[in-house]
């Protein structure tokens, strides 16, 4: 057993616990990084378990601060914004923000593997096929199978970053006053692919996140830099319209026929996509304390979110950013660092949870609706006149560093004026000519 002295245990060797190690190492620490799987680089397949990731301002300031942002852009794609596809296979492009604001589309997989090269070359040592069985949070020390045998390893500190299922929070239920929650929603998600097209050209727009919001369910498809796109389904587990009644290749090729003609004919691998791809379900994860003893839950491991809002890994990253500030501002890793964390980022974690539910709704269904995209077009013009007065949700969740818990308030105060403002008679048409100076009046 290794000498404990200054010693960092993070458990996941996921994004969040490969950019955690990484900031600690550039902080003097010596980390060691333990993951159940193995190495992902070694043969870089992970397909049909994970969805294409949305890269925004949160992470890319959590990325920018260890130096990786200029390479991770590198393998990004742009998306300024998103692109609905209506059911008679019409095109409504709906830009995030003003021109400049863009969310970028990475493969989580290659985006991994990133993060671990760089923070093995700043001297992290990970250890792979490490599976944690216990943690004691009150010595210290958490115990691992490692090919048939049990090892237990002492640290200054571990850090729980191995996701919605952690072991560390395992452990932390066993304490008295833990509080956790967790709920799952009524639809999974199963990953399929859209390969480029015969001449080797995306076969959609590649500069947009692709919609078919079809109400209680849709498919979403973000592009590679391969020139492909990565698609998911997400659809009710059981119903009339689920995965539950799509178990032959006739029903799954009538349903997308039906529901999403458009982009089935740019997937030819459709069946054996559907076939061999799990389908997996969608949890959101709430606990408190995040804190015991020298011991700290971050990431999905503190707050899994679904992934309607696109930020369950920038919130993970701004995790390790704040973690980092704090750090800083208190001269190195205390107890007192542990609890500051949990202070300020448990309200922000519960509103960009709460965030991410509303979202489903809003992709899945309102994204057609013609109130809410007359509400979208009136924010985008108060925005423009009234920058600092009216910013709208997405653009303070997105591509601000407002917290989330308020980017929520403020939508709640903008919204429920929104709603006023939508319930004037003839507003379709004449929304154009409302004075927005009374809009912007409402705000006090």
């Amino acid at each position: 057993m290794n000498s404990s002295e200054n010693k960092i245990i993070i458990l996941g060797a996921g994004l969040v616990g490969s950019l955690l190690a990484l900031f600690l190492v550039k902080r003097g620490y010596n980390v060691h990084v333990f993951e159940k799987r193995t190495d992902l680089r070694l043969d870089k397949k992970e397909e049909g378990r994970s969805i294409n990731l949305a890269l925004s301002r949160r992470g890319l300031k959590a990325l920018e601060k260890v130096g990786l942002m200029p390479k991770v852009i590198s393998h990004c794609i742009p998306m300024p914004g998103r692109m609905v596809h209506t059911i008679d296979e019409k095109e409504d492009f709906q830009p995030y923000g003003k021109t400049g604001q863009q969310i970028n589309s990475i493969a989580r997989l290659e985006l991994n593997c990133l993060l671990m090269d760089a923070a093995e070359q700043a001297g992290v040592f990970f250890h792979f096929e490490h599976f944690c069985g216990k943690v004691e949070t009150e010595k210290n020390e958490a115990y691992f199978t490692h090919q048939g045998k049990t090892l237990s390893h002492q640290a200054s500190f571990i850090f729980g970053a191995d996701g919605a299922f952690s072991a560390l929070r395992k452990a932390y239920m066993r304490a008295p006053r833990f509080n956790f929650s967790q709920q799952y929603i009524s639809s999974g998600y199963k990953e399929l692919s859209m390969p480029p097209t015969p001449k080797g050209e995306f076969a959609l727009d590649p500069n947009a996140l692709h919609i078919w919001p079809r109400q209680e369910f849709m498919l979403i498809a973000l592009p590679n830099v391969d020139k492909s796109f990565t698609c998911t389904l997400f659809l009710p587990f059981e119903g009339k319209i689920s995965f539950d009644s799509l178990q032959t290749d006739k029903e799954v090729n009538s349903f997308f026929e039906e529901h999403f003609s458009d982009a089935k004919q740019h997937m030819p691998n459709l069946l054996a996509d559907f076939k061999n791809h799990p389908t997996s379900s969608l949890i959101t994860v709430k606990c408190f304390p995040y804190v015991q003893n020298h011991s700290l839950l971050i990431g999905d491991a503190a707050h899994a979110i679904v992934p309607f809002y696109g930020q369950g890994m920038n919130a993970g990253f701004e995790d390790c950013f704040v973690l980092d500030r704090l750090i800083e501002e208190n001269c190195g890793l205390s107890k007192k660092v542990l609890h500051a964390f949990q202070e300020e980022r448990k309200v922000d974690a519960d509103a960009i949870s709460d965030l991410a539910l509303y979202n489903f709704i809003e992709m899945r269904d309102k994204v057609t609706d013609p109130l809410f995209i007359l509400q979208k077009k009136l924010e985008q013009r108060l925005h423009k006149e009234y920058p600092k007065q009216w910013i709208p949700l997405y653009t303070l969740v997105t591509f601000s560093d407002y917290r989330y818990s308020e980017a929520l308030a403020i939508a709640k105060k903008q919204q429920a004026i929104m709603d006023e403002v939508l319930n004037i008679p003839g507003i379709e048409t004449a929304w154009k000519s409302i004075d927005l100076k009374e809009i912007i009046a409402a705000l006090d």
